[in-house]
């Protein structure tokens, strides 16, 4: 999907082997998100992921694979008393995610663990069971599949070379609490997959929202999912979520309203 900021500008860098960063806003310039220019960029698929969680007022949040941190921020800015925890395999990215905290002043409430979604077991900072809700906007180009970005920090973001869904699924479902909420955003065509690799794990899918680019698409092109870790058998199906009201036109009302803050509880 498209890059998700809605305003920009490059940021001098004053040391020329650090890559050059973007200034990015949110929220009509109430949150700050700082981005690589060259290097992975967050999409719309994060900003709908985000507004997907339905997280109780003062919910421990763990991102999984949290790029720059725009989703925790979102979730931060929508939710006064929310906490997060972004867990991100690539330094470059945590960096850029504490520089984001920090812009934000939220050092109080969102902090970085860098590691591993495959190592969750052998991290300290994440306990078993110690979160409310996982949030997950993962690698979810499959290997061998697509064209490679050639930009290493987009690869790794972009496509499963380092999470594929059942490693994804298995770091949810160790960090969630029992009755826990874990969410995610996957291409449609992967749903079978997620959904596999979520029972394989104890998280029983409770709502799932397909994606379109525009009304007269004729097939989805993302799925949002909600699982809940040991949930009953009952699933809601969602209606379709269109991202732009006709092809190359302006984005619908209802993706338009989640750039618009909506302070919550």
């Amino acid at each position: 999907m498209t890059e998700g900021s809605r305003s920009s500008h490059s940021a001098a860098c004053p040391n020329s082997s650090m890559p050059e960063i973007t200034r990015n806003t949110l929220f009509q310039g109430k949150v700050l998100c700082y981005q690589h220019k060259h290097g992975y960029r967050f999409s719309v698929d994060a900003v709908l992921v985000a507004h997907f969680c339905k997280p109780s007022p003062a919910a421990r949040v763990l991102d999984i694979g949290c790029g720059c941190g725009v989703i925790g921020l979102i979730l931060c800015s929508r939710y006064a008393r929310l906490t997060v925890t972004g867990l991100e395999l690539q330094s470059p990215l945590a960096r850029l995610t504490r520089k984001n905290i920090a812009a934000n002043q939220l050092e109080e409430r969102f902090t970085v663990c860098e590691g591993d979604l495959c190592q969750v077991r052998t991290t300290d900072q994440l306990k078993p069971e110690s979160f409310d809700l996982v949030v997950t906007n993962p690698p979810y180009h499959k290997t061998g599949t697509g064209r490679l970005n050639n930009q290493d920090e987009q690869a790794i973001a972009r496509h499963e070379l380092t999470a594929d869904p059942d490693s994804v699924m298995a770091a949810a479902a160790y960090c969630v609490k029992n009755r826990g909420s874990v969410v995610c955003v996957y291409p449609a065509t992967r749903l079978v997959t997620v959904i596999t690799a979520m029972e394989q794990h104890r998280l029983t899918v409770k709502r799932v929202q397909p994606v379109y680019s525009y009304p007269e698409d004729n097939r989805a092109r993302l799925v949002l999912i909600e699982a809940v870790k040991n949930g009953g058998e009952e699933i809601t199906l969602l209606p379709p979520l269109y991202i732009y009201q006709y092809p190359d036109g302006s984005c619908s009302a209802d993706v338009d309203a989640m750039y618009h803050l909506e302070k919550l509880k």
